[in-house]
C-alpha cells in the first residue's frame, strides 16, 4: 500500500526557513513524480513544486521560485522541500502527493494539476508570522 507521511512543519518568523519531508512507502522510487501542494484562494490545492523520482528534474511555481528547493533521497525514499525566505502568505497546510505516471525530462506547469496525483499525505502545517 502506498503511503506518504509529511513532517517538518511548524511556526517560523517571516524570513525564516523550514524543511519539510515526505516519507514514502509501498513503492520504490522510479520515474513517478512527487509534488508538494497547498490550498490557495480560488483553488482546492495549488501546486508548489514537483520532482521526478527518476531523473530528478524539478518544477517550481512562480510564487516560490528562488526561495524553495525540492530534492530527493532515493536511499531514504524521502522527498524534501527546503523553504527559505518564508513569507506570511506561505502559511498553509502542505501536502505531498505521488502520481502513478512517468514524469521525466523538462517539467512544466501542466504537471502541477492536483487531479493527476493518486496518493496524498495527511499534510503538515506551516505558519509564518509577520
Amino acid at each position: 500500500e502506498v503511503q506518504l507521511v509529511e513532517s517538518g512543519g511548524g511556526l517560523v518568523q517571516a524570513g525564516g526557513s523550514l524543511r519539510l519531508s515526505c516519507g514514502a512507502s509501498g513503492f520504490t522510487f522510479n520515474d513517478w513524480p512527487i509534488a508538494w501542494f497547498r490550498p490557495a484562494p480560488g483553488k482546492e490545492r495549488e501546486g508548489v513544486s514537483c520532482i521526478s523520482l527518476g531523473d530528478g528534474n524539478t518544477y517550481y511555481a512562480d510564487s516560490v521560485k528562488g526561495r524553495f528547493t525540492i530534492s530527493k533521497d532515493n536511499a531514504k525514499n524521502t522527498v524534501y522541500l527546503q523553504m527559505d525566505s518564508l513569507k506570511p502568505e506561505d502559511t498553509a497546510v502542505y501536502y505531498c502527493a505521488v502520481g502513478k505516471f512517468t514524469a521525466t525530462g523538462s517539467l512544466n506547469a501542466g504537471i502541477m494539476r492536483a487531479e493527476l496525483y493518486d496518493y496524498w499525505g495527511q499534510g503538515t502545517q506551516v505558519t509564518v508570522s509577520s
